[in-house]
């Protein structure tokens, strides 16, 4: 089974971090540009008379809505009102947090490979890796540049998220969020989303996380330290009004219908975040 893996382990919220100041805009072109002569015409075609030319051709390859400007609002539970919503059926976008080993990624893929609505897996650390070249390793710590690129990243993620979600895919997206990182764990997902993200955390025993994160190979592969540091952080959820599921004596099938018990709690009864 694979299991998930988890974004490298930032420093607790310091005012004044961020991520990289020289990643400066791209400058502007300046100058008079000159008008560039059309090219010859081609031999044996005649170019229609002025104001006689052909309408442009209709885009028919597809119908895919841009995804609209502002944030996801709330899924509506379907009617009747007092009936309790399906989220097997309900289109919704779905936020999984946990440490390295909670087996994120492992749920997400199954529950989204089972529903009965068009749905999609969307993985922070699969975006974050599209960096070949340059790429902020989680092994060589937490700095600017390591949180430029997840910052990117997540960004990336929410509009893909905000994408599917406007041609009726659902989604789930999966992340190491930090509850003592705010700004740039949980706040950034709510900007970049929407209040209709519903956020769940998966917390199994540490155990089983050390066992889970000893079987993977490089560089998702973490140090039993800082496995330990990561999951004693995500106690913080505890209290925080989010809902939690200990999977540490669920497979993953297990967790998924677990995850479909919370979810329709969670659309008929918003959590506060």
């Amino acid at each position: 089974m694979q299991h998930a893996v988890g974004s490298p382990l930032p420093p607790p919220h310091q005012p004044g971090h961020g991520p990289a100041a020289d990643w400066a805009s791209a400058a502007h072109q300046q100058g008079r540009h000159h008008p560039v002569p059309p090219p010859p015409p081609v031999p044996g075609f005649s170019a229609p008379p002025p104001g006689q030319m052909p309408p442009a051709p209709v885009d028919t390859t597809g119908h895919v809505a841009l995804p609209p400007g502002g944030p996801v609002p709330v899924p509506s539970p379907p009617p009747p009102a007092n009936a309790a919503p399906d989220p097997m059926t309900t289109t919704m976008a779905v936020l999984l947090i946990g440490p390295a080993g909670a087996g994120k990624t492992s749920v997400a893929k199954y529950w989204a490979d089972h529903r009965r609505v068009p749905t999609a897996h969307i993985s922070l650390d699969d975006v974050r890796e599209w960096v070949r070249s340059g790429f902020a390793d989680p092994r060589s710590g937490w700095n600017d540049h390591s949180e430029a690129q997840y910052r990117l990243a997540r960004r990336t993620c929410g509009f893909s998220a905000r994408n599917f979600l406007a041609n009726g895919i659902s989604c789930i997206l999966d992340d190491a969020v930090f509850p003592d990182r705010p700004v740039v764990g949980l706040g950034g997902w709510k900007r970049h989303v929407g209040p209709g993200l519903l956020p769940v955390v998966l917390l199994p025993g540490l155990e089983i996380v050390l066992e889970r994160n000893a079987e993977r190979s490089g560089n998702r592969r973490l140090s039993d330290e800082e496995v330990a540091r990561i999951h004693g952080r995500m106690a913080g959820w505890y209290g925080s009004g989010l809902p939690i599921i200990d999977n540490s004596q669920l497979d993953v099938p297990g967790t998924a219908r677990v995850l479909d018990e919370v979810l329709a709690r969670s659309i008929a009864s918003p959590p506060k975040w």
